[in-house]
C-alpha cells in the first residue's frame, strides 16, 4: 500500500465509486429502450463497425459457434441483422446490420458509453483528475499477480 493512503480511505473511495457506477443502471436502460442485454448490444456495436461471419462473432463474444448462431437468429427475427453471402467465399455468410440494427447499435453505444450527467457536469480539473487516477489504476497489475 502507498504510504500516503490508508485502507479505510481506500475502502470509502471504492464504495463510493461502485455505488456511482452501479447506480447508473445501464442494463435497465438497454432493456427498456432496446429490449437487449449487454451481450447483444455489444454485438450490434461491433457489427456497426463492419459485418462479421458467425465464426468471427463467436470469437469476439467468446462464445461457442452455436451460441453465436442463436444470438444472430434472435437479432435477425427482430429485423436488426441480416445474413448475406460472403463476397469471397459463397459457403460462408456475413452478418450485416439492417437500418433498424444501425439505429439500435447507436442507441446501445450511447447507453453504454455516454457519461452520466453527474460526471459530465464536473469541472474540467475534476474530470482530468479522475481520468489520471483511473488511468493509473487501470495500468496497475491485477491484485494477486506477480
Amino acid at each position: 500500500m502507498n504510504p500516503g493512503s490508508d485502507n479505510a480511505s481506500a475502502t470509502r473511495a471504492w464504495t463510493e465509486m461502485v455505488a456511482f457506477i452501479t447506480g447508473q443502471d445501464r442494463l435497465r436502460a438497454l432493456r427498456l429502450e432496446l429490449d437487449l442485454g449487454v451481450g447483444k448490444a455489444e454485438l450490434l456495436i461491433k457489427l456497426a463497425r463492419a459485418p462479421m461471419t458467425l465464426r468471427e462473432i463467436a470469437q469476439a463474444a467468446e462464445v461457442d459457434p452455436s451460441a453465436a448462431t442463436v444470438a444472430v437468429d434472435r437479432l435477425e427475427r427482430r429485423g436488426l441483422v441480416r445474413r448475406q453471402p460472403h463476397p469471397e467465399d459463397k459457403r460462408r455468410r456475413l452478418v450485416h446490420l439492417t437500418d433498424a440494427g444501425l439505429r439500435a447499435a447507436e442507441a446501445a453505444r450511447r447507453i453504454l458509453t455516454d457519461p452520466p450527467p453527474a460526471l459530465a457536469a464536473l469541472d474540467r480539473a475534476d474530470i482530468a483528475a479522475l481520468t489520471r487516477i483511473f488511468a493509473a489504476l487501470n495500468a496497475a497489475p491485477p491484485a494477486g499477480s506477480a
